[in-house]
């Protein structure tokens, strides 16, 4: 295949993946008032698992291929673009910055810093078995149940016509529906998406490593980037950061241990890895510190990410292979 025709399907995946994401946000806010949900719940659960999809079947696929280095890089590359530019570009397209005063943000934001870097602690003696598996899908539902523990963390009261309840049932089935349609396209389009950066990858003769932390981690994260972009507009801040948040729990705890309790596997060469580990741990870091200062992440916070970022991209790019 061309490179132009590549080009073309990159950036036309690009463009449906953003239209779809404005029509998903409004069904969203829809069933999250039917329902008397947060919409950041709605958005843990239902976004940011479906965009983990894309990541949970490319890990399987790797790790049965003898490939387990794309996996981890996959998973590692894709909580580090969350954490760093896609609630980057969330904060410059919100309207004030992003509000993160709710108590149940504020301690959710100590979980995802936490898991984000449990799957590296688990992984220090080079493998990552079952029960490594098991230790990270039991995370993921300790943390659901805390989340459903108590109505306040996922009700919400709408008081005005703005934040009124959508209509009746059978307004709430349609848009059910209608979410699930544009989920499927959505993992159609993330997967375009992929298989372009895939084969630039491969053209340019990039390691394998490197192709799952910048490439597929940052294709895999597309879908995150727009949704929290147009969530970011509209003023949706729950939804930004469900999302965000979301994908990284899901893809660190029920993705990767998933793939751990089907195939265990191996990684022998860490050097590929060192950069990502370090720059993970301290975009962890630096999101919890922003979002508990201040119950916002502002502007200048979301610059320090943005740059936290590009070094990153740097030093893999410019300074190894």
């Amino acid at each position: 295949m061309s490179w132009i025709f590549i080009v073309a399907i990159f950036i036309l995946s690009c463009g449906i993946l953003s239209w779809l994401s404005s029509r998903l946000v409004a069904s969203l806010v829809s069933v999250a008032k039917y329902l008397g949900w947060r919409e950041f719940i709605i958005a843990f659960f239902v976004m940011a698992v479906a965009a983990s999809l894309p990541d949970l079947f490319i890990c399987i696929n790797a790790v049965i291929q003898g490939k387990p280095a794309l996996a981890l890089g996959d998973i590692l590359g894709g909580n580090l673009v969350d954490l760093t530019l896609v609630l980057a570009i969330a904060v410059f397209f919100s309207k004030r910055g992003l509000e993160t005063g709710s108590a149940m943000v504020q301690k959710s934001a100590i979980f995802t810093a936490i898991i984000a870097v449990l799957p590296l602690l688990l992984i220090l003696d080079s493998r990552l078995d079952r029960i490594d598996g098991v230790i990270l899908i039991v995370t993921f539902f300790l943390y659901s149940w805390w989340l459903f523990s108590k109505s306040e963390h996922f009700k919400k009261r709408y008081k005005s016509v703005k934040h009124g309840v959508t209509a009746g049932f059978k307004g709430f089935l349609f848009n059910l529906v209608k979410i699930i349609i544009l989920l499927i396209l959505l993992l159609v389009a993330s997967q375009a998406v992929v298989a372009s950066a895939e084969f630039f990858s491969t053209s340019l003769n990039i390691s394998l490593a490197l192709v799952g932390i910048l490439i597929v981690g940052l294709g895999n994260a597309f879908p995150d980037m727009y949704f929290s972009i147009v969530s970011a507009r509209r003023d949706e801040n729950w939804l930004v950061l469900g999302d965000i948040m979301g994908s990284v729990i899901i893809c660190a705890t029920l993705v990767l241990g998933t793939v751990a309790l089907i195939a265990p596997f191996e990684i022998l060469d860490f050097a590929p890895f060192a950069t990502a580990r370090m720059v993970l741990i301290l975009a962890a870091l630096l999101s919890l510190i922003f979002i508990k200062t201040g119950k916002k992440v502002t502007y200048k916070e979301g610059l320090v990410l943005l740059l936290l970022y590009i070094a990153f991209l740097i030093i893999e790019v410019f300074m190894k292979h």
